[in-house]
């Protein structure tokens, strides 16, 4: 924590006021919010920073393609410079529609991917398409109020639990600890994959969940092949050669980490979450002769890198143990 958020405890109980009664607000059902007639699933955290959104998404859309289920996402495109609703397309920008969206799209381009900050006007939006959603995927709303998910999925990183954090501006949460009994499973994700018995007990005594509530435990896994539009290739070919990794995330750690564990040697260029990289910068990425990024990031680069060596580190959400529990809740809840 830096020395200005410490100053700005003070602030923290206003924060806390001004978040707690909006929420009573829509407890008390004083501000209305809008339910459906069919399936919608919010992932969401109540903190700022990486918690492992996209990998939850993409892990959802996979399960339901086996169900056969017609998938739409809706995010509000972070970052992007244009406005409203907008469905996303794999030609579109990253810059137009958002990287987290763009890549989604890339990745599953069957499914429909739509951008709104405004996620009750963006449901009703994707279910006028021609191809209408049958489900419908929240990306980060969790407190988006104003739409009522019938499912909550709430994300929380193992290393920066939400009940060992404070609220904004000295802290990270968004809305106070309490919110966390909206959600239906609270998933701690980035767990070390040999995590103990005893560390998930006691994690789950933390967590203090509610009675319906349930936890999971997952862990991220990486691939062993770098990507890009021409092909593939395996991590082990960076041992050979001197590569820079470009990182423009919350918590590039886990990947700096990974690396290192493999001795591959980098030089690693850190930008903030979303970065939106300037001509000059790119110019001077381009420099280095071998490049190697998130997916997220190189929705972004990859328009101004087409003849350079630019790749992406892939990555999947996978559960310590429980999957099984997990998937069948899901199914369950659409089927109903």
């Amino acid at each position: 924590m830096n020395l200005l958020r410490k100053f700005l405890l003070p602030i923290v109980p206003i924060y806390y006021l001004v978040t707690w009664l909006r929420n009573k607000l829509y407890d008390w059902d004083i501000k209305k919010s809008v339910t459906y007639d069919f399936p919608v699933i919010a992932v969401g955290n109540l903190s700022v920073g990486g918690t492992g959104k996209s990998p939850m998404i993409e892990y959802l859309i996979r399960l339901l393609k086996k169900e056969r289920n017609h998938i739409a996402t809706l995010s509000r495109g972070y970052k992007r410079e244009t406005q409203g609703f907008q469905v996303v397309e794999q030609d579109s920008r990253a810059k137009d529609v958002g990287d987290e969206p763009l890549q989604f799209k890339t990745k599953f381009p069957d499914i429909i991917v739509g951008v709104d900050g405004d996620r009750r006007n963006g449901i009703s939006e994707l279910r006028t398409l021609m191809s209408k959603p049958e489900v419908i995927l929240l990306d980060d709303a969790y407190q988006h109020r104003k739409v009522q998910a019938g499912f909550y999925i709430l994300l929380t990183a193992y290393y920066d639990l939400y009940c060992n954090d404070i609220l904004l501006p000295t802290g990270n949460l968004r809305e106070p600890r309490s919110g966390a009994d909206r959600a239906d499973i609270i998933i701690v994700t980035k767990c070390p994959e040999n995590i103990s018995k005893s560390d998930k007990d006691s994690i789950t005594k933390k967590l203090n969940l509610g009675l319906n509530q349930l936890v999971l435990f997952s862990t991220i896994v990486y691939s062993d092949e770098i990507v890009n539009e021409t092909g593939k290739r395996s991590v082990s070919f960076l041992k050979d050669i001197n590569f820079t990794l470009v990182t423009g995330i919350a918590n590039p750690k886990p990947l700096i980490e990974y690396y290192s564990s493999l001795g591959l040697r980098f030089n690693h260029i850190n930008y903030p979450d979303h970065h939106n990289f300037s001509t000059k910068e790119i110019e001077e990425l381009k420099k280095h002769e071998f490049i190697v990024t998130t997916e997220k990031d190189y929705m972004r680069l990859r328009p101004s890198f087409v003849d350079a060596d630019l790749w992406y580190q892939s990555i999947a959400m996978q559960f310590v143990a429980g999957s099984d529990i997990f998937d069948k809740k899901i199914i369950e809840y659409i089927a109903r």
